[in-house]
Protein backbone atom coordinates (compact mmCIF):
# COMPACT_ATOMS: atom_id res chain seq x y z
CA UNK A 1 0.00 0.00 0.00
CA UNK A 2 1.36 3.69 -1.06
CA UNK A 3 1.27 6.78 0.68
CA UNK A 4 -1.62 7.75 -2.55
CA UNK A 5 -3.60 4.72 -1.62
CA UNK A 6 -3.49 5.95 2.63
CA UNK A 7 -4.51 9.04 1.55
CA UNK A 8 -7.42 7.88 -0.24
CA UNK A 9 -8.59 6.06 2.80
CA UNK A 10 -8.69 8.90 4.68
CA UNK A 11 -10.54 11.39 1.93
CA UNK A 12 -13.90 12.18 1.92
CA UNK A 13 -16.51 12.22 -0.54
CA UNK A 14 -15.64 15.96 -0.79
CA UNK A 15 -12.18 15.51 -1.89
CA UNK A 16 -10.86 16.21 1.95
CA UNK A 17 -8.09 14.77 3.68
CA UNK A 18 -9.08 14.19 6.98
CA UNK A 19 -7.25 11.72 9.62
CA UNK A 20 -8.53 11.05 13.36
CA UNK A 21 -8.04 8.16 15.74
CA UNK A 22 -9.04 7.96 19.24
CA UNK A 23 -7.89 10.13 21.93
CA UNK A 24 -9.28 8.42 24.90
CA UNK A 25 -9.37 4.71 26.04
CA UNK A 26 -12.41 2.96 24.26
CA UNK A 27 -15.31 2.01 26.59
CA UNK A 28 -17.76 0.50 24.00
CA UNK A 29 -21.22 -1.27 25.14
CA UNK A 30 -23.18 -3.51 22.58
CA UNK A 31 -26.97 -3.72 22.22
CA UNK A 32 -29.33 -6.47 20.94
CA UNK A 33 -27.10 -9.72 20.62
CA UNK A 34 -27.23 -12.70 22.48
CA UNK A 35 -24.21 -13.33 25.02
CA UNK A 36 -22.21 -15.35 22.18
CA UNK A 37 -22.20 -12.70 19.93
CA UNK A 38 -22.00 -10.17 22.28
CA UNK A 39 -18.46 -12.60 23.50
CA UNK A 40 -17.55 -11.90 19.74
CA UNK A 41 -17.81 -8.35 19.51
CA UNK A 42 -15.72 -8.01 23.13
CA UNK A 43 -12.99 -10.51 21.27
CA UNK A 44 -13.14 -7.81 18.36
CA UNK A 45 -12.68 -4.67 20.71
CA UNK A 46 -9.87 -6.56 22.35
CA UNK A 47 -8.04 -8.03 19.24
CA UNK A 48 -8.22 -4.33 17.87
CA UNK A 49 -6.66 -2.80 21.13
CA UNK A 50 -3.91 -5.23 20.79
CA UNK A 51 -2.80 -4.45 17.25
CA UNK A 52 -2.79 -0.90 17.91
CA UNK A 53 -1.95 -0.20 21.23
CA UNK A 54 -4.49 1.69 22.09
CA UNK A 55 -6.17 0.95 25.53
CA UNK A 56 -9.75 -0.21 26.57
CA UNK A 57 -11.71 0.49 29.89
CA UNK A 58 -14.82 -0.53 31.54
CA UNK A 59 -16.06 3.32 31.58
CA UNK A 60 -15.40 6.64 30.13
CA UNK A 61 -15.21 8.92 33.14
CA UNK A 62 -17.34 11.52 30.92
CA UNK A 63 -19.59 9.34 29.47
CA UNK A 64 -19.89 6.53 30.91
CA UNK A 65 -19.96 4.12 27.07
CA UNK A 66 -18.15 6.11 24.38
CA UNK A 67 -18.74 3.45 21.83
CA UNK A 68 -22.12 2.06 21.38
CA UNK A 69 -23.02 -0.73 19.01
CA UNK A 70 -26.53 -1.48 18.11
CA UNK A 71 -27.96 -4.26 16.39
CA UNK A 72 -31.76 -4.39 15.15
CA UNK A 73 -34.11 -5.14 12.40
CA UNK A 74 -35.81 -2.14 11.59
CA UNK A 75 -34.25 1.61 11.56
CA UNK A 76 -37.51 2.89 13.31
CA UNK A 77 -36.75 0.64 16.43
CA UNK A 78 -33.60 3.43 16.90
CA UNK A 79 -36.82 5.88 18.28
CA UNK A 80 -37.87 3.77 21.29
CA UNK A 81 -34.36 3.54 22.70
CA UNK A 82 -33.97 5.56 25.86
CA UNK A 83 -32.16 8.76 25.64
CA UNK A 84 -30.34 8.16 22.11
CA UNK A 85 -32.28 11.54 21.14
CA UNK A 86 -30.29 12.79 23.62
CA UNK A 87 -26.98 11.80 22.49
CA UNK A 88 -27.63 12.00 18.58
CA UNK A 89 -29.46 15.30 17.32
CA UNK A 90 -31.86 15.13 14.85
CA UNK A 91 -32.30 11.45 15.23
CA UNK A 92 -35.70 11.53 13.55
CA UNK A 93 -34.79 12.44 9.77
CA UNK A 94 -31.45 10.71 10.50
CA UNK A 95 -33.44 7.34 10.70
CA UNK A 96 -36.04 8.66 8.14
CA UNK A 97 -32.89 8.75 5.42
CA UNK A 98 -31.57 6.07 6.02
CA UNK A 99 -34.95 4.02 6.13
CA UNK A 100 -35.47 5.78 2.39
CA UNK A 101 -31.84 4.79 1.66
CA UNK A 102 -32.22 0.87 2.64
CA UNK A 103 -29.21 1.41 4.24
CA UNK A 104 -27.63 -1.64 7.07
CA UNK A 105 -25.23 0.34 8.82
CA UNK A 106 -24.36 3.47 9.79
CA UNK A 107 -21.52 4.96 11.80
CA UNK A 108 -21.87 8.59 13.56
CA UNK A 109 -18.72 9.93 15.02
CA UNK A 110 -17.95 12.93 18.17
CA UNK A 111 -14.88 14.64 18.26
CA UNK A 112 -12.99 16.43 21.52
CA UNK A 113 -11.26 19.94 21.84
CA UNK A 114 -8.60 18.85 19.82
CA UNK A 115 -10.32 16.92 17.13
CA UNK A 116 -9.61 13.13 18.44
CA UNK A 117 -12.11 10.78 18.26
CA UNK A 118 -13.91 11.02 21.94
CA UNK A 119 -17.08 8.60 21.04
CA UNK A 120 -18.81 6.49 18.41
CA UNK A 121 -22.15 4.68 17.65
CA UNK A 122 -22.33 2.17 15.32
CA UNK A 123 -25.93 1.42 13.85
CA UNK A 124 -26.41 -2.01 11.93
CA UNK A 125 -29.60 -2.95 10.65
CA UNK A 126 -29.78 -7.14 10.31
CA UNK A 127 -30.37 -7.38 6.63
CA UNK A 128 -30.16 -10.41 4.79
CA UNK A 129 -26.60 -9.23 3.83
CA UNK A 130 -25.51 -8.20 7.50
CA UNK A 131 -26.96 -11.72 8.28
CA UNK A 132 -25.28 -13.82 5.78
CA UNK A 133 -22.20 -12.80 7.28
CA UNK A 134 -20.20 -14.97 10.02
CA UNK A 135 -20.31 -13.49 14.00
CA UNK A 136 -16.40 -12.86 13.60
CA UNK A 137 -16.17 -11.03 10.04
CA UNK A 138 -18.94 -8.65 11.22
CA UNK A 139 -17.39 -8.12 14.50
CA UNK A 140 -13.66 -7.38 13.43
CA UNK A 141 -14.97 -5.12 10.28
CA UNK A 142 -17.08 -3.18 11.98
CA UNK A 143 -14.96 -2.17 15.08
CA UNK A 144 -11.80 -1.86 12.67
CA UNK A 145 -14.46 0.62 11.11
CA UNK A 146 -14.40 2.62 14.40
CA UNK A 147 -10.56 2.63 15.08
CA UNK A 148 -10.30 5.76 12.93
CA UNK A 149 -12.13 8.06 11.05
CA UNK A 150 -11.94 6.26 7.62
CA UNK A 151 -12.87 8.08 4.33
CA UNK A 152 -16.71 7.30 3.03
CA UNK A 153 -14.91 5.62 0.24
CA UNK A 154 -12.54 3.43 2.22
CA UNK A 155 -13.87 0.34 1.71
CA UNK A 156 -16.36 0.66 -0.98
CA UNK A 157 -14.69 -1.21 -3.61
CA UNK A 158 -12.79 -3.62 -1.57
CA UNK A 159 -13.22 -5.37 1.93
CA UNK A 160 -10.67 -4.62 4.41
CA UNK A 161 -11.18 -8.22 5.40
CA UNK A 162 -9.44 -11.45 4.32
CA UNK A 163 -9.62 -15.22 4.93
CA UNK A 164 -6.62 -17.16 6.89
CA UNK A 165 -7.55 -20.84 6.80
CA UNK A 166 -11.88 -20.05 6.29
CA UNK A 167 -11.25 -17.48 9.51
CA UNK A 168 -11.92 -13.68 9.32
CA UNK A 169 -8.40 -11.40 9.59
CA UNK A 170 -7.80 -7.70 8.85
CA UNK A 171 -5.84 -7.63 5.37
CA UNK A 172 -2.37 -7.30 6.77
CA UNK A 173 -1.89 -3.83 4.84
CA UNK A 174 -4.99 -2.41 6.73
CA UNK A 175 -3.89 -4.29 10.13
CA UNK A 176 -0.60 -2.52 9.62
CA UNK A 177 -1.76 0.76 8.68
CA UNK A 178 -3.85 0.60 12.01
CA UNK A 179 -0.90 -0.45 13.83
CA UNK A 180 0.77 2.60 12.28
CA UNK A 181 -1.97 5.63 12.96
CA UNK A 182 -1.45 4.73 16.83
CA UNK A 183 2.13 5.37 16.73
CA UNK A 184 2.69 7.48 20.16
CA UNK A 185 5.07 10.06 18.11
CA UNK A 186 1.83 11.08 15.58
CA UNK A 187 -0.61 13.40 16.22
CA UNK A 188 -4.52 12.40 17.39
CA UNK A 189 -6.00 13.95 14.20
CA UNK A 190 -4.62 15.39 10.99
CA UNK A 191 -5.82 17.41 8.10
CA UNK A 192 -2.51 17.87 5.79
CA UNK A 193 -2.73 15.24 3.58
CA UNK A 194 1.05 14.83 4.01
CA UNK A 195 0.54 12.66 7.42
CA UNK A 196 0.15 9.64 4.68
CA UNK A 197 4.00 9.66 4.04
CA UNK A 198 3.73 9.46 7.84
CA UNK A 199 1.78 6.71 8.40
CA UNK A 200 3.58 5.17 5.27
CA UNK A 201 6.85 5.54 6.32
CA UNK A 202 6.10 3.53 9.83
CA UNK A 203 4.25 0.92 8.08
CA UNK A 204 7.22 0.46 6.34
CA UNK A 205 9.59 -0.14 9.27
CA UNK A 206 6.84 -2.26 11.03
CA UNK A 207 4.82 0.90 13.09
Amino acid sequence: MGPDEIEALFTGDDGTFLFARWGRPIAPVVFGVEDATLQVVKGAFEAMAVLSGHKLAETDPELGSNCMVFFFRDWDELLGVPDLGRMIPDLDALVTRLAAEDANQYRLFRFDSKGAIRAAFVFLRMDSALAGMSAQALALSQVAQVMLLWGQKAFRQRSLLALADQVPVLRPEIAALIRAAYDPVLPDTARDPAHALRLFARMECGG
